[in-house]
């Protein structure tokens, strides 16, 4: 026992010296940018006229897409290199292979790792592509969907998850195969149960029946059944053309996987100090103790109890309400 406790604070030590390590590569960022400027906790709840509103948004939309195009450049190679050697889950789509983060010019990865802290501070030499990554329209946040989701999705449910405002703004040869297999960890020997389909309320009764059991079939059908959400509801101030029934868990967490839809994190304010972040995957949470950003939640019915009440409405419970929050109890 004794020697066990020893091999852990050993580690414990370590983990603080790669923490301080860490810290001091990102203090290496250059000068410090300005503290954001504060807003209101709340989103506004004063309803804006509709049709001006998508006419300001869809006549700004090319300046929207146009920056978040440069910053990506900027920041990222972005080119189609596939390994061929190395497949996605379902062996439809290749990895993408090489490193992706672009150095500043005359400057390689040799000489960046020679150099302290301090110099690449000094010198302004911190890679962009290691700070975080807005979201397309910052000022605003919320889900950002795909083309081939959008287009799945409006052809099965005649649902649209198009925003007027903003458009996806990463290449589909960096985005998880789609649609992605469905492993069952009840039926391993089944292999990919989705029978190469996208999950909707359209067709998981016929996909699954025989298969899960009926709680698990009820949990499906809520994990596939819209709700609204802040940009996808029925108000005027939301981000979709026509008044729309919401969102599903597996428009984003598609047949339990991921499609790399992105939204801003829920736990920090002001707006401009959130963080963006990209849809996880599902596979393997059975085996998880912690879900959440920010929260300390022992199973995944404690997240999904604050996910309406955060992730779907920016964790702001007076927009949530007026746009029609779904609080299932924890036995549902």
């Amino acid at each position: 026992m004794v020697r066990g406790t020893t091999t852990f604070r050993w580690i414990g030590l370590g983990g603080l010296c790669v923490g301080l390590l860490l810290w001091s590569l990102g203090a290496a960022q250059g000068p410090q940018a300005p503290e954001p400027p504060k807003g209101p906790t709340y989103m506004p709840v004063v309803e804006q006229d509709f049709a001006t509103m998508q006419a300001r948004d869809q006549a700004a939309k090319p300046d929207v897409m146009q920056r978040q195009g440069a910053l990506l450049a900027e920041r990222y190679d972005l080119s189609n290199r596939p390994d061929a050697g190395v497949m996605m889950s379902g062996g439809s789509k290749a990895v993408q292979q090489g490193v992706r983060v672009k150095l500043p010019t005359g400057v390689t990865w040799e000489q960046l790792a020679a150099m302290s802290p301090d110099e690449i501070r000094g010198q302004a030499l911190f890679p962009l592509g290691f700070l975080p990554l807005p979201h397309v329209k910052h000022d605003t946040g919320g889900m950002v969907f795909p083309p081939f989701e959008i287009a799945e999705i409006n052809q099965q449910e005649g649902r649209s998850l198009e925003r007027f405002d903003v458009d996806f703004d990463l290449p589909d040869h960096l985005l998880p195969a789609f649609p992605p297999p469905l492993f069952l960890i009840t039926r391993p020997e089944l292999g990919d149960v989705s029978q190469g389909k996208v999950l909707t309320i359209k067709n998981y009764y016929a996909l699954m029946d025989g298969i899960l059991t009926p709680v698990q079939m009820e949990g499906l059908r809520l994990l596939l059944t819209p709700f609204p959400q802040q940009q996808f509801n029925q108000t005027d101030d939301r981000k979709t053309d026509a008044q729309s029934l919401g969102v599903t868990c597996f428009d984003c967490h598609v047949n339990g996987h991921t499609n790399g839809t992105f939204h801003l994190n829920p736990d920090n304010r002001p707006q401009a100090a959130r963080f963006r972040i990209d849809t996880v995957s599902l596979r393997g949470m059975f085996n998880q103790s912690l879900h959440g950003s920010k929260r300390s939640l022992r199973s995944v019915e404690d997240f999904t109890e604050f996910e309406q009440r955060t992730a779907y409405f920016d964790g702001d419970q007076v927009t949530a309400a007026k746009k029609g929050v779904h609080l299932p109890d924890r036995a549902s």
